[in-house]
Protein backbone atom coordinates (compact mmCIF):
# COMPACT_ATOMS: atom_id res chain seq x y z
CA UNK A 1 0.00 0.00 0.00
CA UNK A 2 2.99 2.58 0.79
CA UNK A 3 4.10 2.13 -3.12
CA UNK A 4 0.38 3.09 -4.16
CA UNK A 5 0.95 6.27 -1.78
CA UNK A 6 3.97 7.09 -2.97
CA UNK A 7 2.54 7.10 -5.98
CA UNK A 8 0.12 9.20 -5.62
CA UNK A 9 2.05 11.80 -4.03
CA UNK A 10 4.46 11.78 -7.23
CA UNK A 11 1.76 12.22 -9.36
CA UNK A 12 0.54 15.58 -7.00
CA UNK A 13 3.91 16.83 -7.27
CA UNK A 14 3.40 16.38 -11.09
CA UNK A 15 0.32 17.99 -11.06
CA UNK A 16 2.09 21.44 -9.00
CA UNK A 17 5.72 21.76 -11.68
CA UNK A 18 3.01 21.78 -14.23
CA UNK A 19 0.70 24.29 -12.85
CA UNK A 20 3.69 26.50 -12.81
CA UNK A 21 3.92 26.73 -15.92
CA UNK A 22 0.62 28.74 -16.68
CA UNK A 23 -0.31 26.49 -19.66
CA UNK A 24 -3.85 25.98 -17.58
CA UNK A 25 -4.64 29.82 -17.22
CA UNK A 26 -4.43 30.71 -21.12
CA UNK A 27 -8.10 30.69 -22.17
CA UNK A 28 -7.16 29.41 -25.65
CA UNK A 29 -6.09 26.47 -23.69
CA UNK A 30 -9.23 25.90 -21.18
CA UNK A 31 -11.62 26.14 -24.47
CA UNK A 32 -9.62 23.60 -26.27
CA UNK A 33 -9.93 20.87 -23.77
CA UNK A 34 -13.44 21.79 -22.67
CA UNK A 35 -13.96 21.28 -26.40
CA UNK A 36 -11.78 17.97 -26.52
CA UNK A 37 -13.32 16.82 -23.24
CA UNK A 38 -16.93 17.04 -25.12
CA UNK A 39 -15.83 15.11 -28.23
CA UNK A 40 -14.51 12.36 -25.95
CA UNK A 41 -17.40 11.87 -24.01
CA UNK A 42 -19.67 11.82 -27.35
CA UNK A 43 -16.96 9.33 -28.62
CA UNK A 44 -17.81 6.93 -25.87
CA UNK A 45 -21.45 7.69 -25.69
CA UNK A 46 -22.44 4.26 -25.80
CA UNK A 47 -19.62 2.76 -23.55
CA UNK A 48 -21.07 5.50 -20.84
CA UNK A 49 -24.64 4.08 -21.47
CA UNK A 50 -23.66 0.29 -21.07
CA UNK A 51 -22.07 1.11 -17.52
CA UNK A 52 -24.46 2.78 -15.91
CA UNK A 53 -26.87 -0.04 -16.94
CA UNK A 54 -24.08 -2.59 -15.74
CA UNK A 55 -23.77 -0.82 -12.77
CA UNK A 56 -27.41 0.02 -11.99
CA UNK A 57 -29.48 -1.59 -14.29
CA UNK A 58 -30.35 2.23 -15.74
CA UNK A 59 -32.40 3.01 -18.58
CA UNK A 60 -30.80 4.85 -21.99
CA UNK A 61 -33.45 7.42 -21.36
CA UNK A 62 -32.19 7.93 -17.73
CA UNK A 63 -28.80 7.37 -18.65
CA UNK A 64 -28.41 10.09 -21.28
CA UNK A 65 -31.26 12.80 -19.49
CA UNK A 66 -29.38 12.88 -16.11
CA UNK A 67 -25.89 11.78 -16.44
CA UNK A 68 -24.54 12.56 -20.55
CA UNK A 69 -26.93 15.12 -21.82
CA UNK A 70 -26.43 17.23 -18.69
CA UNK A 71 -22.53 17.13 -18.82
CA UNK A 72 -22.73 17.81 -23.06
CA UNK A 73 -24.93 20.80 -21.74
CA UNK A 74 -22.53 22.19 -18.91
CA UNK A 75 -19.68 21.96 -21.12
CA UNK A 76 -21.03 23.57 -24.13
CA UNK A 77 -22.48 26.66 -21.61
CA UNK A 78 -18.83 27.25 -20.20
CA UNK A 79 -17.24 27.25 -23.82
CA UNK A 80 -19.91 29.81 -24.96
CA UNK A 81 -19.50 31.78 -21.44
CA UNK A 82 -15.83 31.70 -20.71
CA UNK A 83 -14.67 34.49 -21.91
CA UNK A 84 -16.67 36.81 -20.81
CA UNK A 85 -16.65 34.97 -17.31
CA UNK A 86 -12.38 35.46 -16.98
CA UNK A 87 -12.50 39.06 -17.90
CA UNK A 88 -11.58 41.42 -15.04
CA UNK A 89 -14.66 42.99 -13.73
CA UNK A 90 -14.68 46.66 -12.98
CA UNK A 91 -16.56 47.26 -9.90
CA UNK A 92 -17.16 50.95 -8.02
CA UNK A 93 -14.55 52.51 -6.15
CA UNK A 94 -16.01 54.34 -3.20
CA UNK A 95 -15.83 58.25 -3.53
CA UNK A 96 -13.39 58.39 -0.47
CA UNK A 97 -10.80 56.52 -2.60
CA UNK A 98 -11.16 59.14 -5.44
CA UNK A 99 -8.96 58.72 -7.64
CA UNK A 100 -8.54 55.29 -8.23
CA UNK A 101 -10.17 52.47 -10.45
CA UNK A 102 -11.34 48.97 -9.13
CA UNK A 103 -11.83 45.49 -10.63
CA UNK A 104 -12.13 41.70 -9.73
CA UNK A 105 -9.54 39.03 -11.17
CA UNK A 106 -10.40 35.57 -11.30
CA UNK A 107 -7.46 33.14 -10.50
CA UNK A 108 -7.76 29.33 -10.30
CA UNK A 109 -6.79 27.77 -7.04
CA UNK A 110 -4.38 25.63 -8.22
CA UNK A 111 -4.38 22.09 -7.76
CA UNK A 112 -7.81 20.52 -6.92
CA UNK A 113 -9.53 16.99 -5.68
CA UNK A 114 -12.68 16.28 -6.78
CA UNK A 115 -14.05 12.97 -5.17
CA UNK A 116 -17.10 12.10 -6.66
CA UNK A 117 -20.35 9.66 -5.64
CA UNK A 118 -21.50 6.56 -6.50
CA UNK A 119 -25.16 7.13 -7.19
CA UNK A 120 -24.72 9.37 -10.49
CA UNK A 121 -20.64 8.14 -11.44
CA UNK A 122 -20.50 9.88 -14.41
CA UNK A 123 -22.22 13.46 -13.95
CA UNK A 124 -20.90 14.14 -10.33
CA UNK A 125 -17.81 13.37 -11.67
CA UNK A 126 -17.98 15.46 -14.89
CA UNK A 127 -19.46 18.63 -13.31
CA UNK A 128 -17.53 19.58 -10.80
CA UNK A 129 -14.23 18.81 -13.04
CA UNK A 130 -15.83 21.36 -16.17
CA UNK A 131 -15.87 24.20 -13.31
CA UNK A 132 -12.40 23.10 -12.21
CA UNK A 133 -10.74 23.11 -15.78
CA UNK A 134 -13.00 26.31 -17.00
CA UNK A 135 -11.58 28.14 -14.11
CA UNK A 136 -7.84 27.34 -15.31
CA UNK A 137 -6.87 24.72 -12.48
CA UNK A 138 -5.23 21.17 -12.37
CA UNK A 139 -7.42 17.94 -11.10
CA UNK A 140 -7.06 14.57 -9.14
CA UNK A 141 -10.52 13.30 -9.45
CA UNK A 142 -11.38 10.15 -7.44
CA UNK A 143 -13.76 7.96 -8.75
CA UNK A 144 -16.44 6.33 -6.73
CA UNK A 145 -15.12 2.16 -6.19
CA UNK A 146 -19.05 1.09 -6.00
CA UNK A 147 -20.06 2.12 -9.42
CA UNK A 148 -17.17 -0.39 -10.87
CA UNK A 149 -17.78 0.10 -14.52
CA UNK A 150 -18.96 3.69 -14.45
CA UNK A 151 -15.61 4.31 -12.87
CA UNK A 152 -13.62 2.58 -15.76
CA UNK A 153 -14.92 4.49 -18.58
CA UNK A 154 -15.25 7.69 -16.73
CA UNK A 155 -10.81 6.54 -16.09
CA UNK A 156 -10.51 5.84 -19.78
CA UNK A 157 -12.83 9.71 -20.90
CA UNK A 158 -10.22 11.87 -18.71
CA UNK A 159 -6.72 10.00 -19.45
CA UNK A 160 -7.84 9.80 -23.59
CA UNK A 161 -8.43 14.02 -22.59
CA UNK A 162 -5.87 15.04 -20.63
CA UNK A 163 -1.96 14.82 -19.16
CA UNK A 164 -1.82 12.88 -16.19
CA UNK A 165 -0.15 15.77 -15.31
CA UNK A 166 -3.29 18.30 -16.02
CA UNK A 167 -5.69 15.84 -14.59
CA UNK A 168 -5.53 12.33 -12.83
CA UNK A 169 -8.19 9.97 -12.28
CA UNK A 170 -7.54 7.71 -9.00
CA UNK A 171 -9.83 4.85 -8.45
CA UNK A 172 -9.89 2.48 -5.83
CA UNK A 173 -11.48 2.34 -2.07
CA UNK A 174 -11.03 4.19 1.27
CA UNK A 175 -6.92 3.70 1.31
CA UNK A 176 -6.64 5.73 -2.35
CA UNK A 177 -9.49 8.61 -0.36
CA UNK A 178 -7.35 8.27 2.44
CA UNK A 179 -4.13 9.01 0.25
CA UNK A 180 -5.18 11.74 -1.57
CA UNK A 181 -6.50 13.58 1.82
CA UNK A 182 -3.00 13.38 3.43
CA UNK A 183 -1.98 15.34 0.35
CA UNK A 184 -1.96 19.40 0.06
CA UNK A 185 -4.83 20.64 -2.41
CA UNK A 186 -5.63 24.11 -2.80
CA UNK A 187 -9.03 23.39 -3.19
CA UNK A 188 -11.68 20.15 -2.01
CA UNK A 189 -14.78 19.29 -4.13
CA UNK A 190 -16.42 16.87 -2.20
CA UNK A 191 -20.08 14.95 -3.07
CA UNK A 192 -21.67 12.46 -0.55
CA UNK A 193 -22.95 11.71 2.57
CA UNK A 194 -23.09 14.08 5.26
CA UNK A 195 -20.53 11.65 8.13
CA UNK A 196 -17.79 11.19 5.29
CA UNK A 197 -18.09 14.98 4.60
CA UNK A 198 -17.17 15.65 8.07
CA UNK A 199 -14.15 13.45 7.56
CA UNK A 200 -12.88 15.40 4.39
CA UNK A 201 -13.68 18.89 6.57
CA UNK A 202 -11.44 17.72 8.51
CA UNK A 203 -8.66 16.90 6.70
CA UNK A 204 -9.11 20.19 4.74
CA UNK A 205 -8.79 21.71 8.07
CA UNK A 206 -5.23 20.73 8.63
CA UNK A 207 -3.68 22.58 5.99
CA UNK A 208 -6.65 25.74 5.94
CA UNK A 209 -7.81 24.09 2.43
CA UNK A 210 -11.09 25.46 1.11
CA UNK A 211 -13.46 23.49 -0.14
CA UNK A 212 -17.10 22.62 -1.43
CA UNK A 213 -19.07 20.01 0.35
CA UNK A 214 -22.03 18.95 -1.83
CA UNK A 215 -24.47 16.26 0.87
CA UNK A 216 -27.71 15.58 1.01
CA UNK A 217 -30.35 15.26 3.59
CA UNK A 218 -34.19 14.40 4.11
CA UNK A 219 -35.65 16.56 0.86
CA UNK A 220 -39.08 17.51 1.69
CA UNK A 221 -42.50 17.42 -0.59
CA UNK A 222 -44.95 19.48 0.93
CA UNK A 223 -48.57 18.95 -1.34
CA UNK A 224 -50.93 21.60 -0.23
CA UNK A 225 -54.58 21.53 -0.71
CA UNK A 226 -54.48 24.09 -3.19
CA UNK A 227 -52.18 21.65 -5.33
CA UNK A 228 -53.25 19.73 -8.54
CA UNK A 229 -52.89 16.52 -6.97
CA UNK A 230 -52.66 14.65 -10.38
CA UNK A 231 -49.68 16.63 -11.36
CA UNK A 232 -48.05 16.70 -8.25
CA UNK A 233 -48.46 12.63 -7.89
CA UNK A 234 -47.18 12.54 -11.40
CA UNK A 235 -44.28 14.63 -10.83
CA UNK A 236 -43.28 12.89 -7.30
CA UNK A 237 -43.41 9.36 -8.45
CA UNK A 238 -41.04 10.67 -11.36
CA UNK A 239 -38.66 12.06 -9.14
CA UNK A 240 -38.71 8.99 -6.58
CA UNK A 241 -38.32 6.40 -8.60
CA UNK A 242 -35.42 8.24 -11.03
CA UNK A 243 -32.01 6.32 -10.74
CA UNK A 244 -34.37 4.13 -8.55
CA UNK A 245 -34.49 6.65 -5.78
CA UNK A 246 -30.86 7.16 -5.19
CA UNK A 247 -30.83 11.04 -5.89
CA UNK A 248 -28.94 13.04 -3.35
CA UNK A 249 -32.44 15.42 -4.39
CA UNK A 250 -34.83 12.90 -4.60
CA UNK A 251 -38.34 14.03 -2.65
CA UNK A 252 -37.09 11.82 0.74
CA UNK A 253 -40.72 12.42 2.28
CA UNK A 254 -44.50 13.56 1.13
CA UNK A 255 -45.74 16.00 3.81
CA UNK A 256 -49.28 16.29 2.58
CA UNK A 257 -52.28 17.85 3.84
CA UNK A 258 -55.30 16.03 5.89
CA UNK A 259 -58.08 16.52 3.76
CA UNK A 260 -56.37 15.61 0.61
CA UNK A 261 -54.59 13.05 1.87
CA UNK A 262 -56.63 9.92 0.79
CA UNK A 263 -56.62 11.40 -2.75
CA UNK A 264 -53.07 11.86 -3.14
CA UNK A 265 -52.32 8.08 -1.87
CA UNK A 266 -54.65 6.77 -4.62
CA UNK A 267 -53.23 9.42 -7.32
CA UNK A 268 -49.96 8.24 -6.11
CA UNK A 269 -50.45 4.56 -6.60
CA UNK A 270 -52.08 5.06 -9.89
CA UNK A 271 -48.87 6.88 -10.90
CA UNK A 272 -46.71 4.10 -9.99
CA UNK A 273 -48.86 1.64 -12.31
CA UNK A 274 -49.31 4.34 -15.13
CA UNK A 275 -45.22 4.80 -15.16
CA UNK A 276 -43.87 1.29 -14.29
CA UNK A 277 -46.76 -0.78 -15.40
CA UNK A 278 -47.71 -4.07 -13.24
CA UNK A 279 -44.62 -6.15 -13.50
CA UNK A 280 -42.58 -3.64 -12.26
CA UNK A 281 -39.57 -6.48 -11.06
CA UNK A 282 -39.23 -7.14 -15.15
CA UNK A 283 -40.07 -3.28 -16.09
CA UNK A 284 -36.60 -2.20 -18.04
CA UNK A 285 -37.33 1.37 -16.90
CA UNK A 286 -36.64 0.93 -13.29
CA UNK A 287 -33.17 1.15 -11.74
CA UNK A 288 -31.78 -1.71 -8.86
CA UNK A 289 -29.99 -0.69 -5.84
CA UNK A 290 -26.52 -0.22 -5.41
CA UNK A 291 -25.07 -2.88 -3.74
CA UNK A 292 -25.98 -5.11 -1.29
CA UNK A 293 -25.13 -3.03 1.61
CA UNK A 294 -27.53 -0.57 0.42
CA UNK A 295 -30.32 -3.02 -0.24
CA UNK A 296 -30.12 -3.98 3.54
CA UNK A 297 -30.21 -1.36 4.45
CA UNK A 298 -33.25 -0.17 2.64
CA UNK A 299 -35.63 -3.30 3.64
CA UNK A 300 -34.42 -2.34 6.88
CA UNK A 301 -36.64 0.76 6.87
CA UNK A 302 -39.41 -0.60 5.60
CA UNK A 303 -42.34 -0.92 8.28
CA UNK A 304 -44.53 -3.60 7.02
CA UNK A 305 -47.34 -2.54 9.48
CA UNK A 306 -46.90 1.00 7.40
CA UNK A 307 -47.19 -0.31 4.03
CA UNK A 308 -49.89 0.69 1.81
CA UNK A 309 -48.34 -0.19 -1.56
CA UNK A 310 -44.96 -2.14 -2.43
CA UNK A 311 -43.11 -3.37 -0.44
CA UNK A 312 -41.51 -6.47 -2.49
CA UNK A 313 -37.82 -7.02 -2.11
CA UNK A 314 -35.78 -9.01 -3.92
CA UNK A 315 -31.87 -9.58 -2.72
CA UNK A 316 -30.43 -11.26 -5.82
CA UNK A 317 -31.29 -8.13 -7.80
CA UNK A 318 -31.19 -6.10 -5.23
CA UNK A 319 -34.54 -4.93 -6.68
CA UNK A 320 -36.87 -2.82 -4.15
CA UNK A 321 -40.51 -2.11 -5.39
CA UNK A 322 -41.96 1.69 -5.10
CA UNK A 323 -43.03 1.20 -1.32
CA UNK A 324 -45.87 3.80 -0.15
CA UNK A 325 -45.64 4.14 3.94
CA UNK A 326 -48.59 5.78 5.48
CA UNK A 327 -49.20 7.41 8.83
CA UNK A 328 -45.29 7.85 9.45
CA UNK A 329 -43.88 10.05 11.87
CA UNK A 330 -40.80 11.82 12.57
CA UNK A 331 -39.97 9.22 15.06
CA UNK A 332 -39.60 6.50 12.73
CA UNK A 333 -36.48 4.89 11.61
CA UNK A 334 -37.07 5.79 7.72
CA UNK A 335 -37.10 9.37 8.86
CA UNK A 336 -34.19 8.71 11.25
CA UNK A 337 -31.44 9.20 8.06
CA UNK A 338 -31.77 9.85 4.23
CA UNK A 339 -33.28 7.07 2.54
CA UNK A 340 -31.79 7.29 -0.77
CA UNK A 341 -34.35 4.50 -2.25
CA UNK A 342 -37.67 3.95 -3.48
CA UNK A 343 -39.03 3.96 -0.61
CA UNK A 344 -41.82 6.65 -0.01
CA UNK A 345 -43.19 8.14 3.53
CA UNK A 346 -46.21 10.00 4.41
CA UNK A 347 -46.87 12.47 6.72
CA UNK A 348 -50.11 14.55 7.25
CA UNK A 349 -50.68 17.66 8.77
CA UNK A 350 -53.59 20.29 9.28
CA UNK A 351 -51.72 23.35 8.43
CA UNK A 352 -48.51 24.69 6.46
CA UNK A 353 -47.79 25.94 10.18
CA UNK A 354 -47.78 22.41 11.02
CA UNK A 355 -45.95 21.60 8.08
CA UNK A 356 -42.94 23.90 8.43
CA UNK A 357 -42.41 22.79 12.07
CA UNK A 358 -42.13 19.44 11.17
CA UNK A 359 -39.49 20.20 8.40
CA UNK A 360 -37.34 22.80 10.49
CA UNK A 361 -37.56 19.38 13.39
CA UNK A 362 -34.63 18.32 10.98
CA UNK A 363 -31.57 18.71 9.61
CA UNK A 364 -31.93 22.13 6.82
CA UNK A 365 -32.48 20.08 3.64
CA UNK A 366 -30.65 19.92 0.19
CA UNK A 367 -34.15 20.35 -1.66
CA UNK A 368 -37.32 21.55 -1.09
CA UNK A 369 -40.46 20.67 -3.03
CA UNK A 370 -43.50 22.46 -2.68
CA UNK A 371 -46.92 21.71 -4.51
CA UNK A 372 -49.81 24.48 -3.92
CA UNK A 373 -51.36 27.25 -6.50
CA UNK A 374 -51.68 29.54 -3.02
CA UNK A 375 -48.94 32.67 -3.61
CA UNK A 376 -48.96 33.69 0.17
CA UNK A 377 -47.62 29.58 0.93
CA UNK A 378 -45.04 29.83 -1.48
CA UNK A 379 -43.78 33.32 -0.21
CA UNK A 380 -44.45 32.02 3.41
CA UNK A 381 -42.37 28.42 2.45
CA UNK A 382 -39.86 30.35 0.86
CA UNK A 383 -39.11 33.02 3.13
CA UNK A 384 -39.73 30.84 6.39
CA UNK A 385 -37.68 27.47 5.84
CA UNK A 386 -34.14 26.92 4.92
CA UNK A 387 -33.01 25.12 2.26
CA UNK A 388 -30.62 24.65 -0.63
CA UNK A 389 -33.14 24.86 -3.40
CA UNK A 390 -35.80 23.58 -5.28
CA UNK A 391 -38.35 23.21 -7.09
CA UNK A 392 -42.33 24.91 -6.96
CA UNK A 393 -44.75 22.63 -8.04
CA UNK A 394 -42.20 20.06 -9.44
CA UNK A 395 -38.97 18.19 -8.29
CA UNK A 396 -35.50 17.52 -9.21
CA UNK A 397 -35.33 19.54 -12.35
CA UNK A 398 -33.78 22.54 -10.71
CA UNK A 399 -30.94 21.04 -10.59
CA UNK A 400 -30.46 20.82 -14.83
CA UNK A 401 -30.58 24.24 -14.67
CA UNK A 402 -26.94 26.01 -16.12
CA UNK A 403 -28.68 29.46 -14.48
CA UNK A 404 -29.60 28.49 -11.10
CA UNK A 405 -27.11 27.44 -8.14
CA UNK A 406 -27.06 24.60 -6.68
CA UNK A 407 -25.72 23.43 -2.76
CA UNK A 408 -26.84 22.91 0.24
CA UNK A 409 -26.74 24.26 3.35
CA UNK A 410 -25.81 23.79 6.94
CA UNK A 411 -25.84 19.62 7.19
CA UNK A 412 -26.74 19.48 3.40
CA UNK A 413 -23.00 21.36 2.13
CA UNK A 414 -21.90 24.74 1.98
CA UNK A 415 -20.41 25.85 -1.69
CA UNK A 416 -22.24 26.48 -4.90
CA UNK A 417 -22.00 24.70 -8.98
CA UNK A 418 -23.42 24.53 -11.94
CA UNK A 419 -22.90 26.93 -14.66
CA UNK A 420 -21.04 30.06 -13.50
CA UNK A 421 -21.32 29.55 -10.24
CA UNK A 422 -18.79 26.38 -10.94
CA UNK A 423 -16.17 28.26 -12.36
CA UNK A 424 -16.80 30.99 -9.82
CA UNK A 425 -16.14 28.48 -7.19
CA UNK A 426 -12.93 26.77 -8.62
CA UNK A 427 -11.38 30.62 -8.21
CA UNK A 428 -9.84 32.95 -6.01
CA UNK A 429 -11.35 36.27 -6.56
CA UNK A 430 -9.12 38.76 -5.88
CA UNK A 431 -9.63 42.40 -5.51
CA UNK A 432 -7.13 45.10 -7.25
CA UNK A 433 -7.58 48.65 -6.61
CA UNK A 434 -5.01 50.79 -8.97
CA UNK A 435 -4.77 54.69 -7.57
CA UNK A 436 -3.51 57.80 -9.53
CA UNK A 437 -0.11 58.28 -9.45
CA UNK A 438 -0.56 61.39 -10.14
CA UNK A 439 -2.82 62.92 -7.83
CA UNK A 440 -2.92 62.59 -4.43
CA UNK A 441 -5.43 63.94 -1.53
CA UNK A 442 -3.65 64.45 1.55
CA UNK A 443 -6.53 63.96 4.08
CA UNK A 444 -5.24 60.21 5.17
CA UNK A 445 -2.44 61.18 5.79
CA UNK A 446 -0.77 62.67 9.46
CA UNK A 447 -0.78 65.24 11.15
CA UNK A 448 -4.20 64.84 12.19
CA UNK A 449 -6.21 67.72 13.12
CA UNK A 450 -9.74 68.89 13.88
CA UNK A 451 -10.82 69.57 10.28
CA UNK A 452 -9.82 66.14 8.91
CA UNK A 453 -12.07 64.51 11.24
CA UNK A 454 -14.53 66.57 10.53
CA UNK A 455 -14.33 65.57 6.82
CA UNK A 456 -13.83 62.34 7.56
CA UNK A 457 -17.43 62.15 9.24
CA UNK A 458 -19.04 63.60 6.39
CA UNK A 459 -17.33 60.87 3.70
CA UNK A 460 -17.99 57.38 5.93
CA UNK A 461 -21.31 57.67 7.64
Amino acid sequence: MKKKFSAVTKLIENQKTYYKKGSTRDLDFRITHLKKLKSTIIKYENEILQALKNDFHKPEFESYASEIGIVLSEISYHIKNLKKWSKPERVKTPFILFPATSHNYHEPYGIVLIIAPWNYPFQLVMNPLIGAVSAGNCAAVKTSELAHESSLIVKKIIEETFLPEYVSVFTGGIPVSTALLNERFDYIFYTGSTNVGKIVMEAAAKNLTPLTLELGGKSPCIVEKSANLEAAAKKIIWGKILNGGQSCVSPDYILVQKEIKENLIELLIEQIKKQLGDDIENNEDFCRIINDSHFTRLTRLIDRNKIIFGGKTIKNSRYIEPTILNNVTVDDPVMKEEIFGPIIPLIDFNTIDDAMETVKSLEKPLALYLYTNNIQIEKQVINGLAFGGGCINDNIIHFASNFLNFGGVGNSGMGKYHGKASYVTFTHIKGILKASSLIDINLRYPPYNRKKIDIIKKLLK
